[in-house]
């Protein structure tokens, strides 16, 4: 590999960010693809497919055989509030693959033993958020219910491209969400990105099933990551 390309994709993968490297097997070339670079043609809709599913392998493109390795950051799973559902949605997100971390203010709820083996900040999510920053390869799901908690780390989380934004509360409760939201210099289209209320439609009543109904809306929303511009459904 050119030691160019080599020095550039360690960049981005130590940055977390997505990038895909693009050998053509005819002669050996090959090249460095960020996440919304454009490539236009057949070639760039089988690298808009590797960005999404993050598989590698050969295409054909253009008269030409390609080599398409993704290199994408792990996606992981930020939960604002150290409540029940929190603890049913911290094991579940594990076992799909997604590192958790939970962060509640509230040294009250914000104990190991009630969060065994899990990343837990008891700290306000502004102190937190600086040390490590949101990404667009995280999902962040609200639930404390208390604006003084949820609302910078929403905001935060809409600046940031989180590809999941959630929030849990009825929809009298997301109104004045938004209100907040807009007072704090957050955009309508950024707001509208939330997932309020939380959670696929699947009737979850319990917190154990609102945490299902969360990280499998999570899921999809990763999983469908571009598809939403072409009107397509993953």
């Amino acid at each position: 590999m050119d030691p160019y390309v080599l020095k550039t994709l360690n960049e981005e993968r130590r940055a977390r960010r997505a990038a895909v490297l693009v050998t053509d097997l005819g002669d050996g070339r090959d090249r460095i693809v960020r996440e919304g670079d454009p490539v236009a043609g057949d070639l760039g809709a089988a690298i808009a497919k590797a960005f999404r599913t993050g598989n590698s392998g050969s295409v054909e493109a253009e008269g030409r055989t390609f080599f398409l390795n993704a290199h994408l950051p792990r996606p992981r799973l930020v939960v604002i509030g150290a409540v029940h559902i929190s603890q049913a949605l911290a094991p579940m997100a594990k076992i799909a693959g997604y590192p958790v971390e939970i962060i509640d203010p509230r040294t009250a709820f914000a104990t190991p033993e009630r969060f065994p083996d899990v990343a837990l900040h008891a700290e306000w999510p502004e102190d937190v958020l600086k040390r490590q920053p949101l990404d667009s390869y995280t999902a962040l799901a609200a639930v404390t219910h208390d604006p003084k908690i949820d609302d910078f780390a929403l905001k935060a989380a809409l600046e940031a491209g989180c590809f999941y934004v959630g929030a849990l509360g009825s929809r009298k409760t997301h109104a004045k969400r938004v209100e907040r939201l807009l007072a704090l210099g957050a955009g309508a289209d950024q707001i509208a990105r939330i997932h309020a209320p939380i959670g696929l439609d699947i009737g979850a009543a319990s917190p154990a099933e609102i945490a299902v109904a969360v990280l499998a809306q999570a899921i999809h929303a990763f999983r469908s990551r571009g598809l939403e511009a072409k009107g397509a459904v993953a």
